[in-house]
């Protein structure tokens, strides 16, 4: 018999989290589409544990540049930087102007990302490659203008994916697709760069995001998930941290991050 869902048990964080303070000092990441949800997030947690950091942005400066204000607080030096992960001009200069303002790129975050439902039997081709685009062509690009750069620094590429890679969804095909994609994009990426550059990939469930869960949606998969509850941001970031501050000799490897909903 399950136990009852208990949603708002209060959460330890110092058992949950992954410390790692100031073990990226002197590190400099670019997180694309770094200005909310995930992505800032993902940038706080590595300013905290001592990075610079790049927040890099399509259409939410605004956002972004909040989340740079978030960093500097925590005595980080920040840039908030447009770059369109689509497009092969914009993603060579984001990387420019990260290595020219902070003298070095250590890590890159390809965070940027798209999500769309469609049915798949009407799924047009304008559909599928808008989410392809962006969630595969995008890391693939930025990877390749940061490269240079995360040779010389011995650095890392983290990729974000998604149970969706592993546990296709009918009426996200597009999506699911592109982020097993990616995945294996991962996984040949880190062939490709070894040894001086680790690949690693983090793949989040079901996250909500600053509580605000999606109605039913969300109370459906935290009663599914063994752990008992939803991810949050906190959960990826951290998560994310670990491939960022870890063993450099870990490469090619995806991290579920989803309370064990992909067992079920």
């Amino acid at each position: 018999m399950n136990r009852p869902l208990q949603p708002s048990q209060p959460r330890n964080a110092k058992q949950d989290q992954f410390t790692a303070d100031q073990q990226l000092r002197g590190q400099t990441t670019l997180v694309t589409g770094g200005a909310r949800r995930i992505g800032r997030e993902i940038a706080l947690t590595l300013a905290r544990a001592g990075a610079d950091v790049a927040v890099g942005y399509r259409t939410s400066q605004a956002e972004a540049e909040a989340t740079v204000q978030a960093i500097a607080a925590l005595g980080r030096r920040s840039l908030a930087i447009n770059c369109d992960v689509r497009s092969e001009d914009s993603a060579r200069a984001a990387v420019a102007q990260v290595a020219t303002t902070f003298g070095r790129l250590n890590i890159l975050i390809n965070n940027a990302a798209v999500f769309a439902t469609a049915a798949l039997d009407k799924l047009s081709i304008e559909e599928w490659d808008a989410v392809f685009e962006t969630n595969a062509r995008g890391p693939f690009l930025m990877a390749r203008e940061a490269l240079p750069h995360l040779r010389t620094a011995q650095g890392r590429i983290v990729n974000l994916g998604s149970l969706g890679a592993r546990h296709a969804w009918a009426t996200h095909a597009h999506y699911c697709a592109s982020k097993a994609a990616l995945e294996s994009l991962t996984r040949a990426m880190a062939k490709a760069f070894a040894p001086e550059v680790s690949v690693n990939c983090v793949a989040p469930g079901w996250i909500d995001f600053a509580g605000k869960g999606e109605g039913n949606a969300a109370a459906h998969f935290a009663a599914k998930t063994p752990m008992e509850r939803n991810g949050d941001a906190s959960d990826v970031a951290q998560a994310v941290l670990f491939f960022a501050a870890g063993p450099h000799f870990i490469t090619g490897q995806t991290l579920g991050v989803d309370g064990g909903l992909g067992l079920v």
